[in-house]
């Protein structure tokens, strides 16, 4: 048996592959259509949509099998993501790369296989549209062109996913993709009993960047903010703009130690920034600080109120301050 290699931007494609969120997700219908459409177009019994991780393959829709995942090592995918065409196996016993495969020799006793890379925008490969059959079989240009068609549209479905939960301005997540990334952070948070963060940030006169130097410099400033909290986050955490200029950070598995760290160097970013800033305005943002008590908060909305709240006292006490002097 062949182990697929790597791709040479294998680091870069996974980074690219988990920024989606769509791995062990649950089951969706656009791309459950599409599976079912291949098995009647290609009359297969198996069809599934298939992404190839560090060690594993998992499959966002699968038809015709009851398969999860598979390791990568075994996996058909992983060779076919190597390639830019269609890559097709008309008869595995004839192969050696795959006559011994543990996929092959036992369930689901693979005999063909075709599947075709499933791009991102980046250009990256996230896995294929794939079929299988226990039976040999031919596979036309036709055929092969037909595949690519409707990997073509898994890979529009895949955009349109990141499109609904992913702010255009910043490309990181909007509102409801926060919610959706982070509800499932927090309950996982929970069923481990590990400490939990939320950090609510508001960006400080905000609307004077607009008015004096510019709608575009405001952008511009969005931009540079979200990039820095994108800089501070780990794996785990999870940065959103969840409205015009608010913003959330959630840190699963932080104590308060640990998230006063992250904040000092994010302090230190934004002074940095404001030093190269060329235009006479400074980026400042408020923040409120929440830390998950089960016996406080019930949700994600209980955390974002709360540091909401503590955002805007903290807020009003530097205005008072600052008019003060």
């Amino acid at each position: 048996m062949q182990i697929p290699a790597k791709p040479v931007d294998e680091e870069s494609r996974i980074v690219t592959l988990r920024s989606l969120n769509l791995l062990d997700t649950d089951r969706d219908e656009r791309f459950d259509r599409l599976t079912r459409l291949a098995l009647h177009v290609f009359e297969v019994p198996v069809a599934l949509v298939s992404l190839v991780d560090e060690n594993r393959q998992w499959f966002k829709s699968c038809q015709g099998a009851n398969l999860t995942e598979t390791d990568r090592d075994v996996s058909f995918c992983g060779h076919a993501i190597l390639g830019d065409e269609a890559f097709v196996i008309e008869d595995t016993h004839q192969d050696p790369r795959f006559a011994d495969n543990p996929l092959v020799i036992g369930e689901p006793h693979i005999r063909f296989y075709a599947g075709y890379p499933i791009r991102y925008l980046d250009g990256k490969k996230l896995g294929t549209l794939c079929l299988l059959d226990s039976k040999p079989r031919h596979f036309s240009r036709r055929e092969r062109l037909i595949l690519e068609d409707l990997a073509k549209i898994v890979e529009h479905e895949i955009q349109a996913v990141q499109l609904a939960t992913v702010d255009e301005l910043t490309e990181i997540p909007n509102r409801r993709g926060f919610f959706s990334n982070a509800n499932q952070a927090l309950s996982l948070c929970q069923r481990q009993n590990l400490p939990v963060s939320l950090v609510f940030l508001d960006l400080n006169n905000f609307k004077p960047i607009n008015d004096q130097f510019g709608h575009a410099e405001g952008d511009k400033a969005l931009k540079t903010f979200s990039s820095m909290l994108k800089k501070i986050c780990r794996q785990s955490d999870i940065a959103a703009r969840i409205g015009g200029d608010e913003f959330a950070l959630l840190l699963p598995n932080t104590n308060k130690s640990d998230v006063d760290k992250i904040l000092t160097r994010f302090t230190g970013m934004v002074e940095q920034a404001n030093r190269e800033q060329p235009l006479d305005y400074k980026i400042a943002y408020s923040h409120g600080v929440v830390h998950f008590d089960p016996a406080k908060h019930q949700d994600l909305d209980d955390l974002l109120a709360e540091g909401d709240q503590l955002m805007y006292q903290r807020k009003n006490r530097s205005k008072k301050e600052q008019s003060g002097r």
